[in-house]
This record gives C-alpha cells, sequence and structure tokens, in this order.
C-alpha cells in the first residue's frame, strides 16, 4: 500500500508515458503524460500516479481531495482492525510451590486467551544459581500445565541468572 503523500499529481508527472485509468475504473491504455494530463483537465479532475512502480507507471483520472479522503478511511480501517501481540512475563523461583505454580498457570492461560504471548522466567539467586540444571522441570510442567491452550515457541534457555521459555497460544 502507498501513503498518500507519496503520490505524484497533475504536473509532479514526468513520465513520458502512463497507463491511464478514468474516473469509472475503464483503462484507457498507454498514452503521454501530457495527453493524460490534457484528459484530466478535460474533465475538470486530476491526474493522480498510483502505480509509480508499474512499467510504464499508472495514473487514474479522479478528484484528488476525495482520493486523499478515501485513503486516509482505507487506512484508518485498517489500523483499527490490527491487533498488537504483547509478549507477558511471569517470574517464578526454583523452590515455589505447587499452589503458587497453580496461580502463576492460571494468570498466564488468562494472558494467553487475550492473545498474548508469555514469557515464563526461572529466576536464580545465590547458592540456586549451582542448581540450575535440576530446576528445568518447573518450566516443563508449567508448559505441561498449559499444552492444551498454548504451545512452547522458544525452548527453555538460559541467560545470565536466569532460564526462560516463550509459549504462544495454540
Amino acid at each position: 500500500m502507498f501513503s498518500i503523500s507519496e503520490l505524484s499529481i497533475n504536473g509532479q508527472i514526468r513520465d513520458r508515458e502512463v497507463r491511464v485509468i478514468d474516473e469509472n475504473g475503464e483503462q484507457l491504455g498507454i498514452m503521454s503524460s501530457k495527453e493524460a494530463q490534457a484528459l484530466a483537465d478535460e474533465k475538470g479532475l486530476d491526474l493522480v500516479k498510483i502505480a509509480p512502480t508499474a512499467k510504464p507507471p499508472v495514473c487514474k483520472i479522479v478528484d484528488y481531495g476525495k482520493f486523499r479522503y478515501e485513503q486516509s478511511r482505507k487506512e484508518k480501517e485498517a489500523k483499527k482492525k490490527q491487533k498488537i501481540v504483547e509478549l507477558k512475563e511471569i517470574r517464578l523461583s526454583p523452590n515455589i510451590d505447587t499452589n503458587d505454580l497453580n496461580t502463576k498457570v492460571n494468570a498466564a492461560r488468562k494472558f494467553l486467551s487475550r492473545g498474548d504471548r508469555v514469557k515464563v522466567t526461572l529466576r536464580f539467586r545465590g547458592r540456586e544459581m549451582a542448581h540450575m540444571n535440576t530446576s528445568k522441570h518447573i518450566l516443563d510442567d508449567f508448559a505441561e500445565a498449559l499444552a492444551e491452550v498454548a504451545t512452547v515457541e522458544k525452548p527453555a534457555k538460559v541467560e545470565g541468572r536466569s532460564m526462560h521459555i516463550v509459549l504462544s497460544k495454540k
């Protein structure tokens, strides 16, 4: 899609030949830009280059103000329909109890149902660093508890003092 500010109109079109489309969407064929401009002037409309990269470039005879308004409306509609996926983080510690883990699992389930991705981080402090490899099962249990609603996007990975996995909605 093109931005409205990037369009060239009327005298700004410097191409030797252009493919012309009239206001009703009918193709008028390939002609010189001067002829196309004269045709647009004759109808009291503007010549707008809508496909500058095509060979030859495509120009349309339209009312530029109305065209700009419709394009901005389309852009707003497209923006409204976009869903921004966020990455939510849930932090755990190696000595987490079962009930606390279940609470965190429910929070993750809520995030996933909203369409967000969840990063589950297992943080190690002090002497816990010596037992990093034995604590991996906590992240595996977490992913297993959410197996019916989520898939593991990125498997367990150690980074500094923490280990994390990323879950996304199935």
